[in-house]
């Protein structure tokens, strides 16, 4: 005898939307402990990381900070994952700099507001998706698609940087805008700017290979090497800014990044003008799509090495309550950033408190540390971004794609044209587009196999892959998709095509194993199709229907009109219409398949 468990109840629950009421309860002070360990490391890779995408999206450096406090604190609290680290990343400040420079050179509104704006539009957006359970909406943006535009952006955003490692006014959205501005103003550039960011660049790059390796070898521990190497750019900026403050190099031309308030986040609101909002709604969408998708996609994969789990539709809710906070703080959009994720993961954070410990430590920075940081130069940060974003270019999906689907190929060739010759808002659009218009192509022309018997079995399988037993008054056609409205008259054209000069045929038999649906067009489409075979002497039957399938079907008169029957397996079908008039045939041998074919079945 076996006991029945009643289902969990659907009923509305406080810690379904405030996860952190969960992990709380059995917070202890070892767990503290890894968290606040965690939290150090990740506040001293945060603060030239915050600084430096603000100066990316082209807001004053303490707007980095803000960005990094509050939005931290309500991720801990309404997010799931417990290693993400939010706050600014480059790709989305990069497409925040496109969105406030196309916004502000047509609305009277001042830069730093635009971009709060755009973060709280951003958060609202993403609360929406997450209360409408939309988190399913990243599965439609294909990944090389994605990776494509992660690829483009991330070179957009190290050309953008060069104007600082130069030392020069260059500008522009597009790869040739920015070259072109750099062209022109190479004979202004200033030495000494050029060789502290060219040094920078060097030193940070030998750091994520080297460092770590060397200072193992002089016999320091693992760990404390890791920290170290983790506190590179730290490095970077202390002894540049030290450079610059005894050499009096700001007076030389070295562009610094001076006076930055000592405060915590001040409290700020969104411009909620109409105009404002629609004309930000767009690229408030775009930005919500790709930081979702981007911090999504880093959530789960560390949730997997530790098999906790990760619900994208309150991930939804957490990241828009983030970028709310931000909006309120003086910030602009965040999200989940690959590099700080995983190196809280690496430290050991074992909840999102080790993200509430990391803003303490900011605000701790952004209180007492901002006079510190006055005569660092912007070439310094530039290096920090310039490091940090060519490690997302991969141009390895180029050749993967290439390999594996041309058409893959082509869309991901596309989006990284079009992002770095238009910019990053065309660019990913033309990548959501591309990967519905890819899903679109896919399912509209499923895959129809003519099938026969497998001798001595009851498998039935591809005609032209396998030797099978056929019969001239049956065709047995198995559906490899659902039926939709997109696929409908695909399905049509090709069993008109087939039985049209057929003049033995009498039977058609729809497999429908690999059919999870069909919608009311689709239906309309059999019952044309089971209409015009009837004229033409041919019944249509199906066989293997689904359970949910087959519910929808009798709820019309589809089935009572069909000239077939609707047969348990294709097997039955076969030997109940066969036995009618019996002329088994087998079919030719098939051509040599490939080495994969002979692996797919079929």
């Amino acid at each position: 005898m076996t006991t029945r468990v009643a289902p969990k109840s659907k009923a509305f629950s406080l810690a379904r939307y405030i996860p952190a009421l969960g992990w709380i309860r059995t917070y202890s002070a070892e767990t503290a402990t890894n968290d606040l360990i965690a939290a150090v490391i990740v506040t001293i890779m945060l603060i030239p990381q915050s600084l430096a995408y603000a100066l990316l999206a082209g807001l004053p450096p303490e707007a980095g900070l803000y960005a990094s406090i509050v939005p931290i604190i309500l991720y801990s609290v309404f997010g799931t994952s417990r290693s993400l680290a939010v706050g600014p990343v480059a790709v989305v400040s990069l497409m925040t700099a496109a969105a406030i420079g196309n916004v502000t050179a047509t609305h009277d509104v001042g830069y730093a507001t635009a971009a709060l704006t755009l973060a709280g539009l951003s958060g609202v957006i993403l609360v929406a998706m997450g209360l409408l359970r939309l988190g399913f909406v990243a599965n439609f943006l294909s990944h090389p698609v994605i990776s494509g535009f992660i690829t483009a952006s991330g070179l957009l955003i190290a050309a953008s940087q060069l104007k600082h490692i130069l030392g020069v006014d260059a500008k522009g959205h597009t790869l040739v805008e920015l070259l072109g501005s750099l062209v022109s103003h190479l004979t202004s550039f200033n030495v000494i700017t050029l060789i502290i960011g060219v040094s920078a660049t060097v030193f940070l790059f030998w750091v994520r290979s080297g460092l770590k390796p060397l200072l193992i070898r002089l016999g320091l521990p693992g760990k404390m090497a890791d920290f170290v190497t983790k506190a590179g750019p730290v490095l970077a900026v202390v002894v540049t800014t030290m450079l610059v403050w005894q050499l009096g190099l700001d007076d030389k031309g070295v562009r610094i990044v001076g006076a930055v308030p000592q405060s915590l986040p001040p409290f700020t609101m969104p411009d909620l003008s109409l105009d404002l909002l629609s004309a930000l709604f767009m690229p408030a969408l775009l930005i919500s799509i790709i930081g979702f998708v981007e911090s999504i996609s880093v959530a789960q994969t560390l949730a997997a090495k530790k098999r906790q789990r990760i619900d994208p539709d309150q991930e939804l809710i957490g990241l828009g309550a983030a970028n709310i906070g931000a909006s309120l703080t003086g910030g602009f959009p965040v999200t989940g950033g690959f590099s700080r994720s995983v190196v809280n993961f690496d430290a050991g954070a074992e909840t999102p408190a080790a993200g509430a410990f990391t803003a303490v430590g900011l605000a701790v920075a952004a209180l007492f540390l901002t006079p510190l940081i006055f005569f660092l130069p912007n070439a310094t940060l530039a290096a920090t971004i310039i490091v940090a974003v060519l490690s997302l270019v991969d141009f390895k999906t180029l050749r993967h794609s290439w390999a594996y689907s041309k058409r893959d190929f082509w869309a991901v060739a596309a989006t990284m044209l079009l992002t770095l010759l238009f910019g990053v808002e065309i660019g990913v659009t033309a990548g959501v587009l591309l990967s519905i218009m890819l899903f679109l192509y896919d399912t509209a022309r499923p895959h129809v196999a003519e099938v026969g018997l497998v001798r001595g079995t009851e498998h039935f399988r591809n005609i032209h892959r396998h030797r099978v037993l056929t019969d001239p008054t049956v065709l047995s056609l198995r559906i490899d998709q659902s039926l939709y409205f997109a696929n409908a008259r695909f399905l049509e054209d090709y069993i008109y095509d087939r039985v049209i000069d057929d003049k033995a045929l009498k039977h058609v038999v729809l497999m429908c194993s690999a059919v999870n649906e069909i919608d009311l067009s689709a239906l309309e489409t059999l019952e044309g199709i089971n209409t015009r075979l009837k004229e033409m002497g041919i019944t249509l039957s199906l066989s293997e229907v689904k359970g949910p399938v087959m519910d929808r079907l009798q709820r019309g008169d589809f089935l009572e009109h069909l000239t077939g029957a609707v047969f348990l397996s294709q097997f039955d079908a076969f030997e109940a219409l066969v036995s009618e008039q019996p002329g088994l045939t087998a079919s030719a041998e098939p051509a040599a398949p490939s080495r994969a074919a002979r692996f797919a079945g079929g």
